[in-house]
């Protein structure tokens, strides 16, 4: 059956300024990285108070980047989050090191507490993941991170224009030692700034910024800009073996203006979010997304939870229920350990991640973005409402029954209680 979307899931809000800008970059006759992605990376690093911002063409190029500027690989351990994409796992097989999952918290981020249980000897580097845009607790992290002496890089992909306890994520507290050695963002075509592909790193570290710069752009000792220009010189060295990660000037010339619409952007995502918690408060088959008094969530996704409990069908039920309606949602995200490509390290002691497993199968993310109407939230929510209030189970028959871990994984997760679950055995 066809249905016709009446709220898509996603919409960029790209306005006449972006495009100007693409069509004079288009005219100028200089295509790839130079003026404009320079000037991209300097608004961003005044934004997020860092003093240096290296931009790529991806969110997952810059994570590979930072573990590759700091000297991360073979033998190493990175610590990272089960609730992510897998890119922020697959760049730590990319250089050769092993990843470690830690277990979330009630808010969905990484757990500090589970972090500490995972460092060995081996441990190298801590990425916590902002999901959501709602920031992780960077101060325990970073604690860890001195006592331990590892690495801090965050995965920042949701997290532009989220603040944690008064600063820009990427900020931290110099003055008190409390930053991270990287932080990475996304400017996918879904994320709050689009370019439609491309990333940022930013460091405090100004050696780490040189090495990011030359192993950005195939390991030599100058870009294409300082080649070519007016004020260019033809030659140049290769100084260790780098990628071609570099942001080209017209995925820049939009970015720099997604950045200066980004604060209004928030604004409006945020009076959505709002507006969705005032709507669906009250049903008791939903809990709303977490939030922090003390943090600013740039609320990239609304991420309701389900009660499954108290409802009679599940998760992709509900999910298909929406869909029936023309609304378009998505989940945020599969565990790393239900992937076919960790399913090696899945029964490892030490990715053993009960809360994450038992948080995925209640996940659903509404649409959010700032070209959504009052009327479309309205209509979401209303929606919301009717599938969970005619999925309402009998109370008689919600005797003993919770939202806790599934039974399946309340023992160490072997492969075929993995198989089970990512079949539909839970």
């Amino acid at each position: 059956m066809s249905t016709t979307v009446q709220v898509p899931y996603h919409r960029p809000s790209i306005g006449q300024e972006e495009i100007k800008e693409v069509v004079d970059v288009l005219e100028s006759g200089w295509l790839t990285t130079g003026p404009r992605t320079a000037q991209f990376e300097q608004e961003f690093s005044q934004y997020v108070n860092a003093p240096h911002a290296q931009a790529v063409n991806s969110c997952t190029s810059g994570l590979h980047l930072a573990l590759a500027a700091l000297n991360i690989g073979p033998g190493a351990e990175v610590i990272t989050t089960p609730l992510t994409f897998c890119a922020t796992v697959n760049v730590i097989l990319h250089v050769g090191a092993t990843p470690v999952l830690a277990d979330v918290g009630p808010d969905g981020n990484i757990d500090p507490a589970s972090v500490a249980s995972r460092i060995t000897e081996r441990t190298r580097a801590i990425i916590p993941v902002h999901l959501a845009g709602l920031p992780c607790n960077m101060e325990a992290i970073w604690s860890l991170a001195r006592e331990h002496g590892l690495h801090v890089i965050e995965d920042a992909a949701h997290a532009a224009g989220s603040h944690y306890r008064g600063q820009p994520i990427g900020a931290g507290y110099p003055a008190k030692g409390q930053y991270s050695d990287a932080v990475v963002y996304s400017f996918y075509a879904t994320k709050n700034l689009t370019t439609g592909e491309g990333g940022m790193v930013t460091t405090h570290d100004k050696a780490l910024a040189e090495s990011l710069k030359t192993l950005c752009l195939h390991g030599i000792s100058k870009d294409a800009w300082n080649r070519y220009s007016d004020r260019g010189n033809w030659y140049y060295e290769v100084l260790c073996p780098g990628f071609k990660y570099n942001l080209p000037d017209i995925l820049s010339a939009i970015g720099i203006h997604q950045l200066r619409k980004l604060e209004g952007f928030i604004e409006a995502r945020t009076r959505l979010a709002e507006a969705y918690n005032s709507l669906l408060g009250e049903v008791e088959e939903l809990e709303l997304p977490p939030d922090k008094s003390d943090c600013r969530n740039a609320w990239h996704l609304y991420t309701l939870r389900l009660n499954l409990g108290k409802l009679a069908i599940n998760r992709d039920a509900f999910i298909l229920e929406l869909k029936n309606r023309g609304i378009g949602t998505s989940v945020h995200f599969i565990p790393i350990m239900l992937h076919p490509f960790f399913e090696a390290h899945a029964s490892r002691i030490e990715n053993q991640c009960p809360r994450a497993l038992a948080l995925y199968p209640r996940l659903i993310s509404l649409p959010l973005y700032p070209g959504m109407t009052e009327a479309q939230v309205a209509y979401v929510a209303q929606s919301v409402k009717e599938i969970a209030r005619q999925a309402r189970k009998n109370p008689i028959c919600q005797q003993g029954l919770t939202n806790e871990v599934p039974a399946l994984f309340s023992s160490p997760v072997s492969n075929e209680k993995v198989r089970s679950y990512r079949s539909g055995g839970q």
